[in-house]
Parts: C-alpha cells; structure tokens; sequence
C-alpha cells in the first residue's frame, strides 16, 4: 500500500453553530494529485486551513508528513508549500523582490538561493522580466510567479486553494502543466478547485457538499459509479426541451440542463423511448458525477 502523505479522522471545524467542515476523512497517497472539488463555501478552503496548521480543528483529528496538525502545526508550517486564489504577492515590489522575500522567509541564502530563484525565474517563464512590477503582471504570469515563491523551499507537500480562479483558461492549461511536472517527480499536491474540468488531472478525487465529503476515488471509479446511459440533446432553449421531457412522462433516471444543452441519464431499454428527440449517447464528465452525487446525497439528507 502506498504510503500517506495526508490523513484525517473525522475532521471537523465549526465557527458558532455553523459546521464548516463535518467528520471528514481523508487518505492522500504520496506523490499524488489530490483534487478537493465542490461549490464555493462547501468547505474546501477551511479544510486546507486546517491542514496547513492555520487553523485549529474543532474536533476530529490529521496528520500531515506523519506531523499532526494541532500539536506539530509550526512544524508543518515549514515543510508544506502554500498558494491560495490571492496569490500573496507584494504588488509594489519586483518579480527578483518578490522571490527574493519569499526566499529570506524560508531561511534560503547563498548559492541555494541563487540556483532555486533561476530555477523559480525559469519554471514560470520570468526570465528577463525580473525588474518588473508585479502589480503590471496578468493574472497568468501573476499566478505561475506566485506558485514559484510558494515552492522556493522545495517542499514535499503542495495546498493550493483555488489557485486557478480568476485566470484565462489558456493560463489555467499551462498551470496545470507545471502542476502535472512537479507530481511526476514526487511532490504532492492538494488542490481545491470548482472548476469540475481540472478533476481530470487529478489521480483521486474527493467532493465536498455542504461541509461532507460525500464521494472519493479516481475520475475512472467515481464516473463508473453512474448507472445508466447519458445521453445529450442540443436545444436551441433547454429549458424548455427539460420542461418537454418532464411532460411527456418518459421513464429517466434524470435530466438535467447542461450548458446549452440538456443532458439525460436513462437505462439501456428505454433508450427508444427518446426517437423524438436527436441525442448523442456520451461519457459523463466530472460534473456529470458531481451533479448524481449532489441529488443523491440530497435525497437521503431528505430521508
């Protein structure tokens, strides 16, 4: 078995009598991906907190690197790398002075602080740029120069908090690609994302709904989980298409509008069922998942 970077026994974090986060448990493999995918104020953000050391649990318990969050939090704090959708950069300073800092924070000097700034300079596509403001920096390259000061210490272990918000996709792409590059050579990397796209690059996924991690597994296990067939109708209006098929009664295992589509789930014998309608069949994407994981976890809270 693999051995954990990151592991959590029924973690919980609440602010008054609001529960932010409600008995998570969580097993990260070392060197993976780990993708923390839900809507915005699910949970995400104060869970990587609680991780990083910042933020102390409420009850349950974690360990991160083996060190447990409440007791060793100042030790974690030196051996995890953090970036955050804020990206906390000193505008007002340089792209060399940024890393610069960054790199005194971290306690590097001499030649290691030379080599790992070329390196940074390099890994975002900086180089000659170094006397530029930060503030005059896109989102893109403020985003990638950001992630180069939050790994300047070569940490073992990555959070990023919804890192990609706010950027082009183009920028989202190339981040990813640098993001990708460091897991192969043995860096883990916790990232928080409502982006249901970026779930692909990820080796094990988790959805958090309402404070509950209410699935876990890889892309390929939890989009087996959907029984049925998915199919896609393109409509000038899906709506009312969705309003057409919930008239006519037809036996589905759900329909939903996707974009500017309609997506339908059905079993394989009632397929026939949809003639009137031109539909593709389809693999379901992350949201697909995330969508029957939603309702599903709906209906039993309804119980």
């Amino acid at each position: 078995m693999a051995e954990l970077a990151i592991r959590t026994n029924n973690l919980t974090r609440k602010f008054g009598s609001f529960t932010a986060v409600d008995n998570i448990n969580l097993e990260i493999k070392k060197g993976s991906i780990y993708g923390f995918l839900g809507p915005n104020g699910s949970g995400k953000s104060t869970t990587i907190r609680m991780l990083c050391g910042i933020l102390e649990p409420t009850s349950g318990s974690g360990t991160v690197l083996g060190l447990d969050i409440a007791r060793d939090n100042d030790e974690i704090k030196s051996q995890i790398g953090y970036m955050s959708q804020k990206f906390s950069l000193y505008n007002d300073l340089t792209i060399m002075e940024n890393l610069e800092f960054y790199a005194g924070m971290y306690g590097i000097s001499g030649a290691v602080k030379k080599q790992r700034i070329e390196e940074m300079l390099t890994m975002a596509g900086l180089k000659g740029r170094e006397n530029e403001l930060t503030i005059n920096l896109s989102g893109g390259w403020k985003q990638r120069l950001a992630l180069g000061c939050s790994i300047l210490h070569n940490p073992p272990i990555l959070f990023l908090d919804e890192p990609t918000g706010g950027v082009d996709p183009k920028a989202r792409r190339m981040f990813w690609d640098i993001i990708y590059s460091m897991a192969v050579q043995g860096t883990t990397i916790m990232v928080t994302t409502h982006f249901m796209d970026e779930a692909e690059h990820c080796d094990e996924i988790g959805f958090i709904y309402q404070g509950g991690l209410i699935a876990s597994g890889t892309p390929e296990q939890l989009k087996e989980n959907i029984t049925g067939t998915l199919v896609e109708i393109s409509a000038a209006d899906p709506i009312e298409m969705l309003q057409s098929l919930n008239s006519a009664e037809l036996p589905l295992l759900d329909a939903y509008v996707f974009g500017s589509k309609l997506h339908v789930l059905v079993n394989q014998q009632n397929l026939l069922q949809l003639s009137s309608w031109q539909y593709k069949i389809i693999a379901p994407t992350m949201e697909d998942v995330f969508v029957q994981y939603v309702k599903h976890h709906r209906k039993e809270g309804d119980i």
